[in-house]
This record gives structure tokens, sequence and C-alpha cells, in this order.
């Protein structure tokens, strides 16, 4: 029976990491919303790495996480570090494309719970007297990812997120513009 037992379980762990070898080499999540202020206000929330604490999604799974930063105050080559529970991890950001009001690209790396380098970025479009802010992360696919994306949504999981960053942004602009 024991012998029965462990065919089927190495059978089930074999078409399980079939599968995960046919997801897709590269991910990419996104998500927009249009705020009622212009893109300087919302692009300096941004661009600006000390001002993610107001309103970043992790900031509040983990408000004792510690947070380092390197470089200049903002733009290219600001960079900041963190290490949190095991819902932030531990990782590091650096700006590495800014382009005022218009766009900003990061260079993201997990070291925990995962290591992973992905790409960030925000766009800030102008629609009359709104910004539509689009919030993308994009990156490459190994086992571990492939496996992930067959128990649990990730688009759904970290789109979440995004769309609770955004909803903040959008709190903090529009009571200041």
């Amino acid at each position: 029976m024991l012998e029965i037992v462990l065919i089927l379980v190495a059978v089930a762990l074999a078409a399980f990491a079939f599968i995960a070898t046919r997801q897709p080499d590269s991910f990419s999540v996104s998500r927009s919303l249009a705020m009622a202020a212009p893109a300087s206000l919302v692009f300096a929330q941004v661009n600006e790495l000390r001002k993610w604490d107001a309103w970043s999604p992790w900031a509040k799974l983990d408000p004792n996480a510690q947070n380092s930063f390197e470089g200049p105050d903002a733009g290219v080559g600001a960079a900041m570090r963190w290490s949190g529970n095991n819902k932030v991890g531990q990782g590091s950001m650096t700006i590495v494309d800014s382009r005022p009001d218009s766009f900003i690209r990061f260079s993201l790396d997990f070291v925990k719970p995962f290591k992973a380098s992905n790409i960030a970025e925000f766009s800030f479009d102008s629609a009359g007297t709104e910004t539509v802010v689009t919030w993308t992360m994009s990156g490459r696919n190994n086992f571990v990812g492939k496996a992930m994306n067959l128990v649990m949504n990730c688009d759904k999981m970290v789109g979440g997120q995004f769309e609770q960053g955004l909803a903040a942004i959008k709190r903090i602009v529009e009571a200041g513009a």
C-alpha cells in the first residue's frame, strides 16, 4: 500500500512540475487609475522614495520594516533598501530612468522570501484636468515563479496591492491639488 501511495505522490509531483514548466517565461502586472491632480504632484510622490511610506501598500503590511536610502533624494540613482516581516520580505529598488511628470522606471531586486529581479514602471498621462497613472511590474518567470502561478493568482494578488497603492496616492494628491 505504501508503494502505491509513493508512486501516486511521485506521479502527482511530476505532473505538477511538467505543468509548471509549461507556464509563460515572463509576466507583467499592470493597474491604472485616474487622479484629479496635475502630473507633477503625482510624479513627486513616486520619484521621491522617502514619500513611499505614505502610500505604499507594503508599508501597511509591516509598519516596523526597516528602510534605508542611498543616492540622491529623487530621480535617477535614488535607491531604497527594505527589510521586513514575511509579508514584506527584503530587497531594494533603484530609479534607473526618470522623465519629469511622465515616466519612472525602477530596477527591483527581491532577496526574501525569494530571489527575483524585476522592472517596475510608472507612467503619468495627462488627460484634461486628470492624470492617469499606470503602475506596471514585469520580469522573467523562473521555475519557482511558474509553480507559484499554479497555486495562486499573482496578477490578482500583486495587482490588488497596486490598486491599493494607487488609491492611496490619489487620496494624497487630490487633497493637495
